[in-house]
């Protein structure tokens, strides 16, 4: 079965993950029949997707009418027959216990349809067994959202023991056809790929703590602080539910040994049903005491270093029974975990040599399991890491050389395209982008095939929300150091409005913070009506720090820069194009193709031009004398290039100039 071929899909189970998927796979144009064991239940679920529908119409992220057609291709049942005998793909999501997915998935192969694909939403169980409980294990997948699964990107698509590898092809298919981004898992290992990140770490972080090696404090503040995790390890537990990463730890134990021994400190606060926030008490207290309140300083070298090298050796392991590759490891815990890198990543700047020896001294000093090194790790760490080199340069037509934040594109037609490339942060500016903006722009403007550059960022929610707080917070919060990243950002984007070359900012959703402050230091901004722009700085104390107190003036005026900096306020992209920030409003779904059109257009044009009036209106901003004679200069220069005869023979031919640069 192809993706065309799918039309109709039976979701099983009705609660969270339930109705969210039923909710996804009803926006994106499928019909669903979604099933619970009793009406009450559906019912309850459908009322659910009904309020979800109308907090995205609140919140502009689609149309009252595309929240009414999603509503009316939902059919909530109870009879399992009735949801599942028309159904083109059956995708479970029942709670994660065997015999209760045993009793589904036996009766769902007897009434549903023989071409039918087979997929559960189990985020640990094991593929292979619970494909067993059907009469098509080669049919049967994983297909693991992430909660809530209206805002998540990532799915997990893991491959059981007998699974075709066409049906897998077809449900990555499937999830993007969702909007989702699917990453394989090529073998059927316990906790896939995010819990089999995670759950370690949180186990580890409670071993620190139960073996007074550290303390719940200096635990969180360094996971927060000084490695940059979006939550300290213990609130995390607290948030997901202690009893879950638990249990999942249990099955990893039993699955894969001695190594995965839950922590006897999660297995009491189990037992006391202290569960986290859900129960008003976990590690931390919601009800009498404050909850989570992570220190910024106190955080512990010795556990950074035990936490890194035990997600290095996670990914080790992964990497090395070909259950993922370093890209899809990094991809998916940035996706569905939030994190700011990728733990291979991580791991290659920490040092898989230091990875190395942390895991052997801690394997000596303590004799357990847990610290046992791969064997990938060992030699992965002589090679010098999991990646030792860069790919390296694609310019044909429509490649792409990456980055770690960002992508460079070459769409043709003399264009570069850099797409800052987090999604999974919504573009958020982080140090290593900082790093990496300004040799993309350096490749691009010695590249002579390249005449403009076009920014864009990936995802359909923003072009750029900001700078990465939660990165950049792990730096600590030393004035000098915030001196530094001041100049650092400042000179970073000053690349942008510095480049010969013209630069056009395609911007679509959020452009925030230090992201309006890139598209500031862009010559030409064209946005989606759905854009929404602001400087929202001092609502937090600061400042705009990356040019924005003296770059936004020069492109609305100093007025309407001190109103868009003072009040912090949001504003539409129509709004901005009266203020003359943006130049043109495109519908959303035109973006990308209009904002290439007008990079083309420049990228025809004589690029001497363009280098020259670039400097000019730049020298001439606050020396008006200055930049007077740097436009004379220029235009002298300029009468004398092949260029000029170029344009003038075409403009009196009425053609089109096909300028060469000289």
């Amino acid at each position: 079965m192809d993706i065309e071929d799918i039309n109709v899909i039976a979701v099983l189970g009705a609660g969270n993950m339930g109705h969210g998927i039923t909710e996804v796979a009803a926006l994106s144009g499928y019909e669903v029949t979604m099933r619970d064991i009793d009406e009450n239940l559906v019912q309850d679920g459908y009322e659910q997707i009904e309020w979800s529908l109308d907090k995205l119409v609140e919140n502009g992220r689609i149309a009252d009418g595309e929240a009414t057609a999603a509503r009316e291709r939902i059919s909530p049942v109870v009879d399992l027959e009735t949801g599942v005998e028309n159904a083109d793909v059956v995708i479970e999501a029942v709670p994660e216990t065997v015999e209760i997915k045993r009793n589904v998935w036996e009766d769902v192969s007897e009434y549903a349809p023989e071409e039918a694909i087979f997929a559960t939403n189990t985020s640990s169980l094991s593929i292979t067994d619970l494909a067993a409980f059907t009469d098509r294990p080669e049919r049967f997948c994983g297909m693991h959202f992430f909660n809530p699964p209206v805002r998540m990107d990532l799915v997990e698509v893991i491959t059981g023991d007998e699974t075709d590898e066409a049906v897998v092809e077809t449900v990555a298919a499937l999830a993007e056809s969702m909007d989702k981004t699917p990453v394989r898992v090529h073998e059927d290992e316990p906790g896939f790929i995010v819990n089999r990140i995670l759950v370690p770490l949180m186990n580890e972080a409670a071993w620190l703590v139960h073996e007074e090696a550290a303390t719940v404090e200096a635990v969180d503040s360094t996971t927060k602080f000084d490695i940059g995790l979006p939550m300290g390890s213990f609130e995390l537990a607290d948030q997901v539910g202690i009893d879950v990463g638990y249990h999942v730890l249990e099955y990893m134990h039993e699955e894969l040994g001695p190594a995965y021994e839950p922590c006897p400190l999660l297995e009491t606060k189990v037992e006391a049903e202290e569960l986290g926030k859900k129960t008003g008490r976990g590690i931390y207290d919601y009800e009498d005491g404050p909850g989570a309140e992570i220190p910024t300083d106190a955080g512990s070298e010795l556990v950074r270093d035990r936490l890194l090298a035990t997600m290095a050796n996670e990914a080790a392991k992964l990497i090395g029974g070909d259950v993922a590759t370093p890209d899809a490891i990094d991809e998916a815990t940035q996706l569905g975990a939030g994190f700011p890198d990728g733990p291979v990543a991580m791991a290659d700047d920490y040092g898989l040599e230091n990875a190395l020896g942390t895991l052997e001294d801690a394997a000596e000093e303590t004799g357990h399991e847990r610290y046992e090194p791969a064997d990938y790790l060992r030699e992965r760490a002589e090679a010098g890491g999991f990646r030792t080199e860069r790919e390296s340069d694609r310019k044909n037509e429509g490649a792409a050389v990456d980055f770690e934040t960002l992508r460079i594109e070459y769409p043709g037609d003399m264009v570069g395209h850099v797409v800052l490339d987090r999604p999974h942060r919504m573009n958020t500016i982080s140090t290593t982008l900082l790093e990496e903006l300004p040799e993309a722009v350096d490749r691009l403007e010695d590249d002579e095939e390249v005449r403009a550059i076009l920014v864009t960022g990936a995802g359909d929610r923003a072009f750029s929300a900001g700078a990465d707080v939660q990165s950049m917070a792990a730096g600590g919060a030393d004035p000098l150091e915030g001196v530094e990243l001041s100049r650092t950002g400042q000179r970073a984007l000053g690349t942008l409005e510095s480049a010969d070359l013209p630069v056009v900012a395609g911007i679509d959703g959020y452009c925030l913070g230090g992201g309006m402050e890139l598209a500031t230091c862009a010559d030409l901004r064209i946005a989606s009506d759905r854009s929404e722009f602001g400087q929202p700085e001092l609502e937090l104390g600061l400042v705009p720090g990356w040019g924005g107190t003296q770059r936004l003036k020069h492109v609305v005026g100093e007025g309407r820069a001190k109103e868009i900096i003072l009040t912090a306020d949001r504003y539409d992209a129509e709004t901005m194009a009266e203020y003359g920030f943006v130049n043109e409003v495109v519908e959303s779904g035109e973006l990308e193709a209009a904002a290439l059109e007008l990079a083309r257009e420049l990228a025809a044009g004589p690029p001497l031009a363009h280098r020259f009036t670039k400097r000019a209106m730049r020298a001439g901003r606050d020396d008006t004398d200055a930049g007077l004679e740097l436009e004379a200069t220029a235009f002298g220069h300029l009468m004398a290039t092949d260029d000029l005869m170029e344009g003038i023979t075409a403009f009196m031919g009425d053609g089109e100039p096909n300028f060469q640069g000289e």
